[in-house]
């Protein structure tokens, strides 16, 4: 099972230890890439700190952050598992798995990125500012730059099993799946339901939906769980208490879509 993360905005402070060594970052097929959009991202940083908040899409008080990008290649780094601390990473909370589930977490967590493409939880990288929704002066927006790569690399590191897609409509523009992959790919969105006035009402919760899909992977990585497809999928979340409805591709070559119904927001 390969499991799609998006990134978070919040992330921690600083690294520790070691620079980046991007020869030893997951996906070796990304490295050009990568090379390119650090290249821009630390140039745009460097030369001009009014243009690279306006480009980055920061605010007045995040203007602390474009010095950080700047020192990208000697910042110290740590594993992205640690790096990432929004909702979904703070509710996965890989710390405090035990060895087997972080082991499997290792194996099966791909998060995407803007600067890095996608990074397993375990590789080291800094802390960075940079979406994929960026427009990066010479290189354009993240989301179509990454196309090409990602089409390159994605279909072996997916291999032949089960792909749960948990990530944010910025992050899916970089890769789609198709073919085969596409039908062994599992798309989830998490649905609040509630009475109003004796009537069922259905709404997506932003931050309970990143909530939601922390624990969910933290489920299935405490489980042991190896579904091997998408239908193994809904029965393996249904054991573990979600309640799920599955919407089985219309057509070859299109995802599944799964709807997780939940009635408490917390």
């Amino acid at each position: 099972m390969l499991v799609l993360l998006p990134p978070s905005e919040g992330k921690a402070a600083s690294g520790r230890g070691a620079p980046l060594k991007p020869e030893s970052l997951s996906l070796p097929g990304l490295a050009d890439a990568r090379a390119a959009v650090l290249e821009g991202l630390v140039e745009l940083c460097a030369a001009d700190e009014e243009k690279a908040r306006m480009v980055l899409g920061l605010s007045e008080g995040l203007r602390g952050e474009i010095a950080k990008n700047v020192e990208l290649r000697t910042a110290g780094a740590r594993p992205a598992g640690e790096l990432y601390t929004g909702v979904l990473y703070d509710a996965l909370d890989l710390a405090s798995l035990d060895t087997p589930a972080r082991r499997r977490a290792g194996k099966s967590l791909l998060v995407f990125s803007g600067l890095w493409g996608a990074v397993r939880v375990g590789d080291r990288i800094p802390p960075y500012r940079c979406s994929m929704g960026v427009k990066l002066p010479g290189l354009g927006a993240l989301g179509a730059f990454w196309r090409g790569p990602m089409a390159e690399v994605m279909p072996e590191a997916a291999g032949d099993g089960l792909v749960l897609d948990l990530r944010s409509s910025a992050y899916t523009s970089a890769w789609k799946p198709k073919g085969t992959v596409a039908e062994r790919t599992a798309s989830v969105r998490v649905l609040h339901s509630q009475l109003v006035d004796g009537v069922e009402k259905r709404s997506v919760v932003s931050h309970f939906n990143k909530a939601t899909k922390g624990r969910m992977v933290r489920d299935l990585l405490r489980a042991g769980a190896r579904p091997k497809d998408p239908a193994e999928l809904v029965a393996t979340l249904r054991d573990l208490g979600y309640v799920v409805e599955a919407q089985a591709p219309a057509r070859s070559g299109r995802t599944w879509e799964l709807d997780v119904v939940v009635t408490e927001i917390h």
